[in-house]
């Protein structure tokens, strides 16, 4: 059996609303499962903002951030991501900064510049805005300003925020994200596991081009991993077509809730469509203990991840939980 460097372990929730279950169910899915990883040893749960969307719960991303925090004890809980196009600096650093107070030394702000929602939609997060390419690494400089020392004469001084100093992520799926990154010495997550055709593209810019910062000395890289484990091969690809299901439902425009899993799902779907999921989820990592640890080490030997950000869309809770503990046990022997 191989052997590779064992990066951290994290997990990314959606938040899923599952189909026939409520948004309350959906959210105590999610606590649940934070202490569940914490249990496991992982380091970070983020959770992401999304709007408009039947399908995930997350929208109200900073009050979930908050509510996770609360239900667990010492993981680090933050964003993946506060799409920043859609919120002023200040109302992000002081809602940021007020979770820090709460809950010291666990909270991440990882920070992207797609809205994460439609075009009207984002009108309605902010109706006078209309977001330009530049404006975001201005807007994360302005972000990062609030969340430090107070500086004199500064006339503008999140409160709470000011001091706290909450890590800051850069999020992304191309190269924009990972030269601010690196330009601005920050730690940088690649949205592989739903963009990552420009994973190895991106990474390399980033390690390449970064500058050591106050914030941090090395490149760090985390990459998002879409993971269904389960005792076999073929119990892995059935609980995988909730998964499918759910990607189709992005490539086509009809998203909706996450589905029960269905038995030879690829077998009733285009081969057109079964290459647009392939496409959409090729740094997944999908089967029993021994695919899921090849996985796992092709993808580390590919990419010297310093962490795995897991993404874990199965239908029943339960056996979500015993997917991520496979997982877990794959990448730690």
């Amino acid at each position: 059996m191989t052997t590779f460097h064992r990066p951290a372990l994290s997990m990314l929730d959606l938040v899923a609303v599952r189909e026939g279950g409520t948004v309350a169910q959906a959210l105590d899915i999610a606590s649940r499962t934070a202490q569940h990883v914490e249990a496991l040893g992982f380091r970070r749960y983020w959770v992401a903002e999304h709007h408009n969307m039947p399908g995930i719960a997350s929208s109200a991303t900073a009050v979930l951030v908050g509510h996770i925090a609360g239900q667990t004890t010492s993981i680090r809980v933050g964003s993946g991501g506060i799409m920043l196009p859609n919120h002023a600096p200040l109302v992000v650093a002081e809602a940021f900064g007020t979770l820090a107070e709460l809950y010291p030394g666990r909270i991440d702000l990882g920070l992207g510049r797609a809205p994460g929602t439609d075009g009207p939609t984002m009108r309605a997060l902010r109706r006078d805005r209309v977001e330009m390419e530049e404006d975001f690494p201005r807007d994360v400089a302005e972000v990062q300003r609030l969340l430090g020392p107070v500086q004199p004469g500064q006339r503008i001084v999140a409160m709470p925020g000011a001091g706290t100093q909450v890590p800051l992520w850069l999020l992304g799926s191309s190269l924009f994200s990972a030269q601010l990154a690196a330009q601005m010495g920050l730690p940088y997550a690649f949205a592989s596991h739903f963009a990552p055709r420009m994973l190895l593209q991106a990474i390399e810019l980033y390690r390449r081009l970064f500058r050591p910062s106050a914030a941090l000395d090395k490149p760090y890289v985390v990459v998002g991993v879409p993971v269904i484990a389960a005792p076999t091969d073929q119990e892995a690809a059935y609980l995988a077509s909730s998964t499918y299901q759910r990607v189709l439902g992005i490539l086509t425009g009809r998203r909706g809730r996450l589905q029960p899993p269905v038995e030879n799902f690829g077998a009733q779907i285009s081969a057109q469509e079964q290459a647009g999921i392939a496409d959409f989820l090729a740094a997944a990592v999908i089967g029993g203990p021994e695919a899921v640890r090849a996985g796992f080490d092709a993808l580390w030997q590919t990419t010297q991840a310093d962490e795995f950000m897991l993404v874990c869309d199965v239908f029943d809770p339960a056996l979500r939980l015993r997917s991520l503990d496979i997982a877990a046990a794959q990448i730690r022997q």
